[in-house]
Protein backbone atom coordinates (compact mmCIF):
# COMPACT_ATOMS: atom_id res chain seq x y z
CA UNK A 1 0.00 0.00 0.00
CA UNK A 2 1.38 3.57 -0.24
CA UNK A 3 3.17 4.99 2.33
CA UNK A 4 1.50 8.04 4.33
CA UNK A 5 3.14 11.40 4.82
CA UNK A 6 3.95 12.18 8.33
CA UNK A 7 1.93 14.95 9.82
CA UNK A 8 3.00 18.13 9.91
CA UNK A 9 2.67 19.93 13.83
CA UNK A 10 4.06 23.20 14.78
CA UNK A 11 8.11 23.57 14.20
CA UNK A 12 7.74 23.62 18.57
CA UNK A 13 6.59 19.77 18.61
CA UNK A 14 9.72 19.07 16.45
CA UNK A 15 7.88 15.75 15.36
CA UNK A 16 8.34 16.34 11.45
CA UNK A 17 9.65 18.94 9.47
CA UNK A 18 7.18 21.80 8.31
CA UNK A 19 7.38 23.27 4.92
CA UNK A 20 10.29 25.98 4.70
CA UNK A 21 8.83 29.75 4.63
CA UNK A 22 11.13 31.09 2.26
CA UNK A 23 10.21 28.67 -0.56
CA UNK A 24 7.80 26.02 -1.90
CA UNK A 25 7.58 23.30 -0.06
CA UNK A 26 9.22 19.48 -1.96
CA UNK A 27 9.19 16.50 -1.39
CA UNK A 28 12.47 15.64 1.22
CA UNK A 29 12.40 14.80 4.64
CA UNK A 30 9.33 12.82 5.62
CA UNK A 31 6.45 12.28 2.88
CA UNK A 32 5.22 10.12 0.13
CA UNK A 33 7.40 8.24 -1.33
CA UNK A 34 8.52 9.25 -4.99
CA UNK A 35 9.94 7.64 -8.16
CA UNK A 36 13.20 9.31 -9.84
CA UNK A 37 13.41 8.87 -13.70
CA UNK A 38 15.96 6.84 -15.49
CA UNK A 39 19.59 8.35 -15.43
CA UNK A 40 21.46 9.91 -18.48
CA UNK A 41 22.61 6.38 -20.61
CA UNK A 42 20.19 3.97 -18.85
CA UNK A 43 18.06 1.97 -20.99
CA UNK A 44 14.56 3.91 -22.32
CA UNK A 45 11.49 2.64 -19.81
CA UNK A 46 13.29 2.03 -17.02
CA UNK A 47 12.85 4.18 -13.59
CA UNK A 48 15.34 4.66 -10.71
CA UNK A 49 13.82 4.52 -7.59
CA UNK A 50 14.05 7.19 -4.99
CA UNK A 51 14.35 7.28 -1.62
CA UNK A 52 11.57 7.58 0.79
CA UNK A 53 10.41 7.62 4.40
CA UNK A 54 7.87 6.27 6.50
CA UNK A 55 6.39 7.36 9.58
CA UNK A 56 8.78 5.04 11.66
CA UNK A 57 11.41 7.57 10.19
CA UNK A 58 10.27 11.08 11.31
CA UNK A 59 12.91 13.14 12.94
CA UNK A 60 13.07 13.15 16.83
CA UNK A 61 12.36 16.27 18.22
CA UNK A 62 14.87 19.04 17.79
CA UNK A 63 15.53 22.87 19.23
CA UNK A 64 14.01 25.22 16.59
CA UNK A 65 16.79 27.84 17.07
CA UNK A 66 17.65 28.67 13.37
CA UNK A 67 21.28 27.57 12.23
CA UNK A 68 24.68 29.19 13.07
CA UNK A 69 27.15 31.01 11.24
CA UNK A 70 30.19 30.57 13.83
CA UNK A 71 33.51 31.64 13.83
CA UNK A 72 35.53 29.12 16.07
CA UNK A 73 38.63 27.23 17.11
CA UNK A 74 38.30 23.97 15.87
CA UNK A 75 36.89 21.11 17.70
CA UNK A 76 33.29 20.04 18.36
CA UNK A 77 30.44 22.40 18.33
CA UNK A 78 28.27 22.80 21.42
CA UNK A 79 25.84 19.42 21.15
CA UNK A 80 23.01 20.60 19.17
CA UNK A 81 24.14 24.02 19.12
CA UNK A 82 22.88 24.60 15.53
CA UNK A 83 20.25 22.30 15.08
CA UNK A 84 16.47 23.20 14.46
CA UNK A 85 14.02 21.88 12.24
CA UNK A 86 15.26 21.01 8.67
CA UNK A 87 13.41 22.42 5.80
CA UNK A 88 11.90 20.33 2.49
CA UNK A 89 14.26 19.38 -0.28
CA UNK A 90 14.10 21.57 -3.61
CA UNK A 91 13.42 18.83 -6.10
CA UNK A 92 15.94 18.16 -8.49
CA UNK A 93 16.14 20.15 -11.79
CA UNK A 94 16.71 18.53 -15.43
CA UNK A 95 18.16 21.49 -16.41
CA UNK A 96 21.55 21.88 -18.13
CA UNK A 97 24.32 22.81 -16.18
CA UNK A 98 25.52 26.45 -16.51
CA UNK A 99 27.75 27.79 -18.93
CA UNK A 100 30.03 30.66 -19.20
CA UNK A 101 27.62 32.21 -22.40
CA UNK A 102 24.53 31.63 -20.19
CA UNK A 103 25.04 35.10 -18.22
CA UNK A 104 25.55 38.25 -20.74
CA UNK A 105 27.23 41.90 -19.80
CA UNK A 106 27.96 44.78 -21.04
CA UNK A 107 31.68 46.48 -22.01
CA UNK A 108 33.91 47.76 -24.54
CA UNK A 109 37.86 48.02 -24.23
CA UNK A 110 39.84 50.97 -23.82
CA UNK A 111 40.60 51.15 -27.95
CA UNK A 112 39.22 54.69 -29.39
CA UNK A 113 38.70 58.44 -28.53
CA UNK A 114 35.41 59.32 -25.95
CA UNK A 115 32.01 59.79 -27.75
CA UNK A 116 29.53 62.56 -26.21
CA UNK A 117 27.04 60.55 -24.66
CA UNK A 118 23.53 60.29 -26.10
CA UNK A 119 20.53 60.50 -24.69
CA UNK A 120 18.71 58.02 -22.10
CA UNK A 121 15.94 58.63 -19.31
CA UNK A 122 16.43 57.62 -15.93
CA UNK A 123 14.30 57.30 -13.01
CA UNK A 124 14.71 58.32 -8.68
CA UNK A 125 14.11 55.12 -6.84
CA UNK A 126 14.22 54.38 -3.25
CA UNK A 127 17.91 53.71 -1.81
CA UNK A 128 18.59 50.34 -0.66
CA UNK A 129 21.17 49.02 1.08
CA UNK A 130 23.84 46.44 0.32
CA UNK A 131 25.61 44.25 2.57
CA UNK A 132 28.39 45.42 4.58
CA UNK A 133 31.72 44.46 3.51
CA UNK A 134 35.64 44.52 4.40
CA UNK A 135 38.89 44.74 2.93
CA UNK A 136 38.53 44.37 -0.90
CA UNK A 137 35.23 46.18 -0.67
CA UNK A 138 36.31 48.61 2.13
CA UNK A 139 35.00 49.52 5.38
CA UNK A 140 31.85 48.02 6.92
CA UNK A 141 29.04 50.38 5.92
CA UNK A 142 25.47 50.27 5.45
CA UNK A 143 25.99 51.00 1.52
CA UNK A 144 23.03 52.40 -0.29
CA UNK A 145 22.66 51.58 -4.27
CA UNK A 146 23.54 54.18 -6.61
CA UNK A 147 20.55 56.93 -6.73
CA UNK A 148 19.05 57.87 -10.35
CA UNK A 149 16.54 60.80 -10.51
CA UNK A 150 13.38 61.68 -12.84
CA UNK A 151 14.53 63.53 -15.95
CA UNK A 152 16.51 62.82 -19.28
CA UNK A 153 20.41 61.75 -18.52
CA UNK A 154 23.03 60.94 -21.09
CA UNK A 155 24.46 57.54 -22.03
CA UNK A 156 27.96 56.68 -21.67
CA UNK A 157 30.88 57.80 -23.61
CA UNK A 158 32.88 54.57 -25.02
CA UNK A 159 35.79 53.72 -26.48
CA UNK A 160 33.77 50.85 -27.98
CA UNK A 161 35.40 47.56 -29.92
CA UNK A 162 35.28 44.25 -29.70
CA UNK A 163 39.34 43.77 -29.73
CA UNK A 164 41.69 46.96 -30.42
CA UNK A 165 41.77 47.84 -33.63
CA UNK A 166 45.26 49.86 -33.11
CA UNK A 167 48.63 48.89 -35.07
CA UNK A 168 51.20 47.45 -32.93
CA UNK A 169 53.05 51.06 -32.09
CA UNK A 170 50.44 53.28 -32.59
CA UNK A 171 50.35 56.55 -30.27
CA UNK A 172 46.93 57.23 -30.78
CA UNK A 173 43.55 54.95 -30.10
CA UNK A 174 41.26 55.11 -33.10
CA UNK A 175 38.26 57.32 -32.81
CA UNK A 176 34.85 55.75 -33.08
CA UNK A 177 33.47 59.35 -33.52
CA UNK A 178 35.35 62.70 -32.62
CA UNK A 179 39.04 63.20 -31.44
CA UNK A 180 41.34 60.47 -31.65
CA UNK A 181 42.70 60.16 -28.13
CA UNK A 182 46.61 60.57 -28.03
CA UNK A 183 48.66 58.10 -26.37
CA UNK A 184 52.18 58.47 -24.40
CA UNK A 185 55.12 55.77 -25.77
CA UNK A 186 54.65 54.28 -22.01
CA UNK A 187 50.81 52.94 -23.40
CA UNK A 188 50.96 49.07 -25.18
CA UNK A 189 47.71 48.25 -26.76
CA UNK A 190 46.56 44.69 -26.77
CA UNK A 191 47.30 43.91 -22.78
CA UNK A 192 45.02 41.44 -21.25
CA UNK A 193 41.15 41.44 -20.09
CA UNK A 194 39.22 40.65 -17.52
CA UNK A 195 37.95 37.01 -17.72
CA UNK A 196 34.58 36.84 -17.88
CA UNK A 197 33.42 39.89 -19.67
CA UNK A 198 32.94 40.74 -23.04
CA UNK A 199 36.49 43.11 -23.04
CA UNK A 200 39.23 41.11 -25.20
CA UNK A 201 41.87 43.76 -24.54
CA UNK A 202 42.85 46.65 -22.35
CA UNK A 203 45.73 49.29 -22.70
CA UNK A 204 48.93 48.64 -20.42
CA UNK A 205 50.46 51.65 -18.95
CA UNK A 206 53.58 51.66 -17.79
CA UNK A 207 53.78 54.12 -15.00
CA UNK A 208 56.22 56.49 -16.40
CA UNK A 209 55.90 59.92 -17.70
CA UNK A 210 54.89 58.81 -21.16
CA UNK A 211 52.24 56.46 -19.68
CA UNK A 212 48.77 58.22 -20.13
CA UNK A 213 46.11 59.05 -22.98
CA UNK A 214 44.33 62.01 -23.69
CA UNK A 215 41.53 63.19 -26.05
CA UNK A 216 42.98 67.13 -25.09
CA UNK A 217 39.42 67.89 -24.77
CA UNK A 218 37.27 67.81 -21.65
CA UNK A 219 34.90 64.76 -21.59
CA UNK A 220 32.82 66.06 -18.55
CA UNK A 221 30.69 69.11 -20.01
CA UNK A 222 29.84 70.58 -16.22
CA UNK A 223 31.55 69.60 -13.50
CA UNK A 224 29.10 71.50 -11.33
CA UNK A 225 26.49 68.96 -12.38
CA UNK A 226 25.35 65.11 -12.21
CA UNK A 227 28.61 62.90 -13.69
CA UNK A 228 30.02 59.63 -13.11
CA UNK A 229 33.43 58.38 -14.48
CA UNK A 230 34.81 54.19 -14.40
CA UNK A 231 36.36 51.49 -15.46
CA UNK A 232 38.17 48.23 -15.44
CA UNK A 233 41.74 48.54 -13.65
CA UNK A 234 44.34 45.77 -12.81
CA UNK A 235 47.17 48.11 -10.61
CA UNK A 236 50.91 46.57 -11.02
CA UNK A 237 51.50 48.28 -8.02
CA UNK A 238 50.04 49.88 -5.24
CA UNK A 239 51.99 52.50 -3.62
CA UNK A 240 51.74 55.73 -3.36
CA UNK A 241 48.82 57.66 -4.85
CA UNK A 242 47.90 56.32 -8.85
CA UNK A 243 45.77 58.14 -10.98
CA UNK A 244 43.39 55.77 -13.28
CA UNK A 245 40.72 59.32 -14.53
CA UNK A 246 41.08 62.77 -14.04
CA UNK A 247 40.54 66.10 -15.53
CA UNK A 248 42.22 69.12 -15.42
CA UNK A 249 40.97 72.91 -13.93
CA UNK A 250 43.90 74.77 -14.33
CA UNK A 251 46.74 73.62 -12.77
CA UNK A 252 45.16 71.18 -10.44
CA UNK A 253 42.05 68.92 -11.39
CA UNK A 254 38.10 69.31 -10.66
CA UNK A 255 38.43 65.46 -9.69
CA UNK A 256 40.26 62.07 -9.65
CA UNK A 257 39.55 58.60 -9.18
CA UNK A 258 42.33 56.05 -9.21
CA UNK A 259 44.12 54.65 -5.35
CA UNK A 260 45.56 56.13 -2.34
CA UNK A 261 47.47 55.28 0.95
CA UNK A 262 44.70 54.92 3.96
CA UNK A 263 46.53 54.68 7.25
CA UNK A 264 49.16 51.40 6.28
CA UNK A 265 47.23 50.16 3.70
CA UNK A 266 46.20 51.12 0.24
CA UNK A 267 42.52 52.40 -0.60
CA UNK A 268 40.67 52.98 -3.84
CA UNK A 269 39.84 56.70 -3.76
CA UNK A 270 37.66 59.35 -5.71
CA UNK A 271 38.32 63.34 -4.92
CA UNK A 272 35.63 65.58 -6.40
CA UNK A 273 37.19 69.52 -5.09
CA UNK A 274 38.96 69.19 -1.80
CA UNK A 275 36.37 66.05 -1.07
CA UNK A 276 37.78 62.48 -1.03
CA UNK A 277 35.73 59.30 -0.56
CA UNK A 278 38.59 56.05 -0.36
CA UNK A 279 37.91 52.29 0.48
CA UNK A 280 38.32 48.90 -0.73
CA UNK A 281 41.89 47.28 -0.88
CA UNK A 282 43.40 47.14 -3.98
CA UNK A 283 45.73 44.48 -4.75
CA UNK A 284 48.39 44.20 -7.03
CA UNK A 285 47.37 42.18 -10.17
CA UNK A 286 43.67 42.27 -9.05
CA UNK A 287 41.24 43.35 -11.55
CA UNK A 288 38.69 45.46 -10.17
CA UNK A 289 35.51 47.84 -11.92
CA UNK A 290 36.06 51.10 -10.21
CA UNK A 291 33.50 53.94 -10.29
CA UNK A 292 33.04 57.53 -9.23
CA UNK A 293 29.95 59.60 -9.00
CA UNK A 294 28.80 63.30 -8.00
CA UNK A 295 25.72 64.19 -7.14
CA UNK A 296 24.59 67.68 -7.56
CA UNK A 297 21.34 67.36 -6.14
CA UNK A 298 22.53 65.96 -2.42
CA UNK A 299 26.27 67.71 -2.87
CA UNK A 300 27.76 64.25 -2.51
CA UNK A 301 30.42 61.90 -3.98
CA UNK A 302 30.43 58.60 -3.59
CA UNK A 303 32.97 55.65 -4.70
CA UNK A 304 31.88 51.79 -6.13
CA UNK A 305 34.20 48.78 -6.32
CA UNK A 306 33.05 46.16 -8.13
CA UNK A 307 29.28 47.20 -8.22
CA UNK A 308 28.90 47.81 -4.19
CA UNK A 309 29.70 51.44 -2.77
CA UNK A 310 32.88 51.42 -0.46
CA UNK A 311 33.66 53.73 2.53
CA UNK A 312 31.46 57.13 3.45
CA UNK A 313 29.03 59.13 1.61
CA UNK A 314 31.15 62.72 1.61
CA UNK A 315 29.75 66.29 1.00
CA UNK A 316 32.11 67.81 -1.86
CA UNK A 317 32.01 71.57 -3.65
CA UNK A 318 32.96 70.58 -7.23
CA UNK A 319 35.42 73.22 -8.79
CA UNK A 320 34.95 73.86 -12.46
CA UNK A 321 36.55 71.69 -14.75
CA UNK A 322 37.16 72.70 -18.28
CA UNK A 323 40.63 71.34 -18.82
CA UNK A 324 41.72 67.98 -20.72
CA UNK A 325 40.40 64.42 -19.80
CA UNK A 326 42.84 62.52 -18.17
CA UNK A 327 43.75 58.63 -18.16
CA UNK A 328 46.49 57.23 -16.14
CA UNK A 329 47.88 60.74 -14.67
CA UNK A 330 46.54 64.24 -12.35
CA UNK A 331 47.72 67.24 -12.90
CA UNK A 332 49.32 69.50 -10.14
CA UNK A 333 51.18 72.70 -9.81
CA UNK A 334 54.36 71.45 -11.31
CA UNK A 335 52.90 69.47 -14.13
CA UNK A 336 51.19 65.99 -14.15
CA UNK A 337 51.69 63.31 -11.65
CA UNK A 338 50.20 60.87 -9.65
CA UNK A 339 50.53 58.39 -12.56
CA UNK A 340 49.20 54.63 -13.09
CA UNK A 341 50.93 51.73 -13.72
CA UNK A 342 48.85 48.91 -14.81
CA UNK A 343 46.27 47.65 -16.84
CA UNK A 344 43.01 50.05 -17.92
CA UNK A 345 40.05 49.32 -19.87
CA UNK A 346 36.77 50.02 -20.98
CA UNK A 347 36.75 53.45 -19.63
CA UNK A 348 33.07 55.45 -19.27
CA UNK A 349 32.26 58.83 -18.40
CA UNK A 350 27.95 60.20 -17.90
CA UNK A 351 27.07 63.34 -17.64
CA UNK A 352 24.23 61.82 -15.04
CA UNK A 353 23.95 59.57 -11.81
CA UNK A 354 24.82 55.86 -12.98
CA UNK A 355 21.66 53.45 -12.81
CA UNK A 356 21.98 50.49 -10.47
CA UNK A 357 21.16 47.77 -13.03
CA UNK A 358 23.83 49.43 -15.18
CA UNK A 359 26.38 49.63 -12.68
CA UNK A 360 25.80 45.80 -12.31
CA UNK A 361 26.27 45.40 -14.99
CA UNK A 362 29.65 46.91 -15.76
CA UNK A 363 31.04 45.24 -12.65
CA UNK A 364 29.90 41.63 -13.37
CA UNK A 365 32.33 39.25 -14.38
CA UNK A 366 31.15 35.71 -15.20
CA UNK A 367 32.21 32.61 -13.56
CA UNK A 368 34.61 30.42 -15.92
CA UNK A 369 34.26 26.50 -15.33
CA UNK A 370 37.58 25.33 -14.42
CA UNK A 371 36.66 21.82 -13.48
CA UNK A 372 34.06 19.31 -14.38
CA UNK A 373 34.42 15.93 -13.27
CA UNK A 374 31.41 13.33 -14.63
CA UNK A 375 33.00 10.05 -12.36
CA UNK A 376 32.01 7.82 -14.95
CA UNK A 377 35.23 6.14 -15.53
CA UNK A 378 37.93 5.69 -14.11
CA UNK A 379 40.87 4.19 -16.30
CA UNK A 380 44.00 3.34 -14.67
CA UNK A 381 42.85 4.97 -11.46
CA UNK A 382 42.33 8.26 -13.34
CA UNK A 383 38.70 10.20 -13.37
CA UNK A 384 39.10 12.31 -16.39
CA UNK A 385 37.78 16.29 -16.24
CA UNK A 386 35.61 17.05 -18.95
CA UNK A 387 37.59 19.09 -20.53
CA UNK A 388 40.86 17.35 -20.70
CA UNK A 389 41.62 19.32 -17.42
CA UNK A 390 43.58 17.67 -14.15
CA UNK A 391 42.07 13.90 -13.73
CA UNK A 392 41.03 13.39 -9.99
CA UNK A 393 43.27 10.38 -8.89
CA UNK A 394 41.94 7.98 -7.00
CA UNK A 395 43.40 6.43 -3.83
CA UNK A 396 42.84 2.69 -2.02
CA UNK A 397 39.52 2.49 -0.86
CA UNK A 398 37.90 4.43 -3.80
CA UNK A 399 36.33 3.36 -6.90
CA UNK A 400 33.82 3.83 -9.52
CA UNK A 401 30.29 2.48 -9.76
CA UNK A 402 28.96 1.86 -13.47
CA UNK A 403 25.58 0.80 -14.37
CA UNK A 404 25.12 -2.96 -15.70
CA UNK A 405 24.37 -3.13 -18.81
CA UNK A 406 21.24 -5.26 -17.76
CA UNK A 407 20.01 -3.69 -14.92
CA UNK A 408 16.69 -5.24 -13.01
CA UNK A 409 13.35 -3.82 -13.09
CA UNK A 410 13.32 -1.05 -10.30
CA UNK A 411 9.93 -2.13 -9.42
CA UNK A 412 10.95 -5.58 -8.90
CA UNK A 413 10.54 -5.93 -4.55
CA UNK A 414 13.83 -8.19 -5.75
CA UNK A 415 15.44 -5.63 -6.98
CA UNK A 416 18.27 -4.36 -5.30
CA UNK A 417 20.71 -2.94 -8.02
CA UNK A 418 22.24 0.40 -7.39
CA UNK A 419 21.99 3.57 -9.72
CA UNK A 420 24.55 5.84 -10.30
CA UNK A 421 23.52 9.71 -8.83
CA UNK A 422 24.48 11.04 -12.47
CA UNK A 423 25.03 9.53 -15.76
CA UNK A 424 26.66 6.31 -16.25
CA UNK A 425 28.88 5.82 -13.10
CA UNK A 426 29.72 7.65 -9.46
CA UNK A 427 32.91 7.28 -7.24
CA UNK A 428 32.39 4.68 -4.27
CA UNK A 429 34.59 6.00 -1.11
CA UNK A 430 34.78 2.94 1.76
CA UNK A 431 35.14 5.40 4.85
CA UNK A 432 38.71 4.42 5.77
CA UNK A 433 41.46 5.67 3.54
CA UNK A 434 39.22 5.64 -0.15
CA UNK A 435 39.34 8.96 -1.78
CA UNK A 436 40.49 10.74 -4.79
CA UNK A 437 42.45 13.97 -5.72
CA UNK A 438 43.80 16.19 -8.23
CA UNK A 439 47.82 17.16 -7.84
CA UNK A 440 47.76 20.37 -7.97
CA UNK A 441 44.27 23.08 -6.77
CA UNK A 442 42.03 23.56 -9.12
CA UNK A 443 40.47 26.95 -7.67
CA UNK A 444 42.20 30.13 -6.36
CA UNK A 445 40.69 30.15 -2.66
CA UNK A 446 42.36 34.15 -2.76
CA UNK A 447 40.04 34.38 -5.41
CA UNK A 448 36.31 34.52 -5.93
CA UNK A 449 34.89 30.83 -7.15
CA UNK A 450 32.56 28.11 -6.98
CA UNK A 451 32.93 24.06 -6.18
CA UNK A 452 29.71 21.72 -6.06
CA UNK A 453 29.22 17.92 -5.69
CA UNK A 454 26.89 15.81 -5.79
CA UNK A 455 27.04 13.28 -2.25
CA UNK A 456 25.45 10.55 -0.75
CA UNK A 457 25.57 8.90 2.46
CA UNK A 458 26.11 5.11 2.95
CA UNK A 459 24.95 5.36 6.74
CA UNK A 460 21.97 6.78 8.08
CA UNK A 461 23.56 6.77 11.48
CA UNK A 462 28.06 8.43 10.82
CA UNK A 463 29.47 7.87 13.39
CA UNK A 464 31.81 10.49 13.18
CA UNK A 465 31.86 14.19 10.79
CA UNK A 466 32.78 12.66 6.71
CA UNK A 467 34.49 15.79 4.53
CA UNK A 468 33.00 15.27 1.15
CA UNK A 469 35.44 17.86 -0.89
CA UNK A 470 38.07 20.07 -0.07
CA UNK A 471 41.19 21.72 -0.55
CA UNK A 472 43.45 23.46 1.24
CA UNK A 473 47.39 23.35 2.05
CA UNK A 474 49.88 21.57 4.79
CA UNK A 475 47.21 22.02 8.17
CA UNK A 476 44.56 22.82 7.48
CA UNK A 477 41.52 23.39 4.74
CA UNK A 478 40.87 26.38 3.06
CA UNK A 479 37.67 25.20 2.41
CA UNK A 480 35.78 21.55 3.09
CA UNK A 481 32.15 20.72 3.22
CA UNK A 482 31.24 17.62 5.33
CA UNK A 483 28.53 15.84 7.36
CA UNK A 484 28.40 16.51 11.60
CA UNK A 485 26.10 13.61 12.88
CA UNK A 486 26.32 15.52 16.16
CA UNK A 487 24.40 18.12 14.95
CA UNK A 488 22.96 16.36 11.88
CA UNK A 489 23.93 18.51 9.63
CA UNK A 490 26.03 19.55 6.11
CA UNK A 491 28.80 22.14 7.18
CA UNK A 492 30.70 24.42 5.45
CA UNK A 493 33.92 25.23 6.96
CA UNK A 494 36.61 27.43 6.32
CA UNK A 495 40.27 27.45 8.19
CA UNK A 496 41.06 31.32 8.29
CA UNK A 497 44.96 30.54 7.87
CA UNK A 498 46.93 27.21 7.00
CA UNK A 499 47.86 26.82 10.29
CA UNK A 500 47.50 24.36 13.23
CA UNK A 501 44.43 25.42 15.61
CA UNK A 502 43.34 28.07 12.95
CA UNK A 503 40.28 29.65 13.86
CA UNK A 504 36.65 28.49 11.16
CA UNK A 505 34.10 30.22 9.85
CA UNK A 506 31.35 27.47 9.90
CA UNK A 507 27.85 27.70 8.17
CA UNK A 508 25.06 24.79 8.81
CA UNK A 509 22.35 23.29 6.73
CA UNK A 510 20.14 20.69 9.02
CA UNK A 511 19.63 17.64 6.67
CA UNK A 512 19.33 13.76 7.64
CA UNK A 513 21.89 11.11 7.04
CA UNK A 514 20.77 9.28 3.37
CA UNK A 515 21.01 5.84 4.52
CA UNK A 516 22.60 4.31 1.20
CA UNK A 517 19.19 5.63 -0.91
CA UNK A 518 17.79 7.91 -3.15
CA UNK A 519 19.82 10.72 -5.16
CA UNK A 520 21.57 12.26 -2.17
CA UNK A 521 22.56 16.28 -2.23
CA UNK A 522 24.06 18.75 -4.49
CA UNK A 523 26.21 21.17 -1.78
CA UNK A 524 27.41 23.67 -3.30
CA UNK A 525 29.66 26.56 -2.10
CA UNK A 526 30.78 30.16 -3.09
CA UNK A 527 33.12 32.78 -1.95
CA UNK A 528 32.66 36.21 -3.44
CA UNK A 529 36.32 37.89 -3.07
CA UNK A 530 34.84 41.32 -3.97
CA UNK A 531 31.68 41.38 -1.13
CA UNK A 532 34.43 39.22 1.03
CA UNK A 533 31.04 36.62 1.69
CA UNK A 534 30.37 32.73 1.75
CA UNK A 535 27.52 31.03 0.45
CA UNK A 536 26.23 27.84 1.21
CA UNK A 537 23.71 25.90 -0.65
CA UNK A 538 22.04 22.08 -0.42
CA UNK A 539 20.21 20.78 -3.47
CA UNK A 540 20.54 24.57 -4.79
CA UNK A 541 18.78 26.57 -1.67
CA UNK A 542 20.77 28.19 0.86
CA UNK A 543 19.43 29.45 4.13
CA UNK A 544 17.71 32.93 4.86
CA UNK A 545 19.11 33.19 7.91
CA UNK A 546 22.69 31.82 8.16
CA UNK A 547 23.01 30.90 4.55
CA UNK A 548 25.73 33.70 3.81
CA UNK A 549 28.35 34.94 6.60
CA UNK A 550 31.34 37.69 6.27
CA UNK A 551 34.39 36.26 5.51
CA UNK A 552 37.80 38.41 5.05
CA UNK A 553 40.26 35.34 6.05
CA UNK A 554 40.69 33.86 2.47
CA UNK A 555 44.07 32.02 1.85
CA UNK A 556 45.45 31.00 -1.80
CA UNK A 557 45.50 26.89 -0.95
CA UNK A 558 48.41 25.21 -2.41
CA UNK A 559 47.26 21.65 -2.69
CA UNK A 560 45.03 19.62 -4.23
CA UNK A 561 41.09 19.36 -4.86
CA UNK A 562 40.12 16.30 -2.32
CA UNK A 563 36.97 14.01 -2.89
CA UNK A 564 36.19 11.79 0.79
CA UNK A 565 38.89 13.23 2.92
CA UNK A 566 40.10 16.76 4.76
CA UNK A 567 42.81 17.86 6.65
CA UNK A 568 42.62 17.39 10.97
CA UNK A 569 45.16 17.48 13.52
CA UNK A 570 46.39 14.25 13.56
CA UNK A 571 46.71 14.61 9.15
CA UNK A 572 44.41 13.10 6.80
CA UNK A 573 40.74 12.18 8.17
CA UNK A 574 37.45 12.25 8.46
CA UNK A 575 37.28 10.06 5.05
CA UNK A 576 33.55 9.62 3.82
CA UNK A 577 31.63 6.34 3.43
CA UNK A 578 29.21 7.03 0.65
CA UNK A 579 29.59 8.21 -3.59
CA UNK A 580 30.60 11.22 -4.36
CA UNK A 581 28.82 12.47 -8.27
CA UNK A 582 29.22 15.05 -10.45
CA UNK A 583 31.58 17.67 -9.39
CA UNK A 584 32.17 21.18 -10.81
CA UNK A 585 34.54 24.01 -9.86
CA UNK A 586 34.32 27.86 -11.16
CA UNK A 587 36.27 30.78 -10.88
CA UNK A 588 33.74 33.15 -10.40
CA UNK A 589 30.53 32.86 -8.35
CA UNK A 590 27.92 31.24 -9.81
CA UNK A 591 24.20 32.89 -9.48
CA UNK A 592 21.69 31.37 -6.94
CA UNK A 593 19.47 30.89 -10.60
CA UNK A 594 22.57 29.24 -12.39
CA UNK A 595 23.24 26.84 -8.81
CA UNK A 596 19.84 25.48 -9.26
CA UNK A 597 20.23 24.41 -12.42
CA UNK A 598 23.44 22.06 -11.12
CA UNK A 599 21.97 18.74 -12.19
Amino acid sequence: PPLSPCPTPPRSAGSCRAPSPTRPSSPGGCGPSTTRGPPPGAAKGRARPASSCTTARCPTPRSSRPPTIRTTTPGRPAPGSAARSGSPRRPRTSSPSPTTSSVSRRGWPLSGPMVRPRSASCRRGPASRSSPSRRRTGRATAARAPTTRSGSGKGPPRWPGGKLADAAGSRSAVAENGTAARAGAGVTFGAPAPSGTPLTATASLDGTGHGFLTPGAPVVADTAKDFAVGGWVRPARVDGTRTVLSQDAGTGRAFTLGLTQSGAAPAWSFAVGGARVTGGLPETGDWAYVLGQYDAETGTVRLYVNGRAVGEETAAVPVAGEGDFQIGRARGAQGYRDRWQGEIGDVRAYDRIVVPDELTALATRAAQRVGHWALDTAPDGLAPESDGGAPLKLGAGASVFRLDDDPCDPFDPDCFQDWPLEGDGHLRLDGVSGHAATDAPVVDTSGSFTVSARVRLTDDAPAAPMTAISQGGEHGDAFKVRFDPENSSWDLVLAHADEPGAPETVLRRIEWPDGDSGVGHRVTLTYDASANQVSFYVDGWKESDGGTAAFDAAWKSTGGLQLGRGRTADGWGEHLKGVVDSVYAYAGVLSETQIRQLP
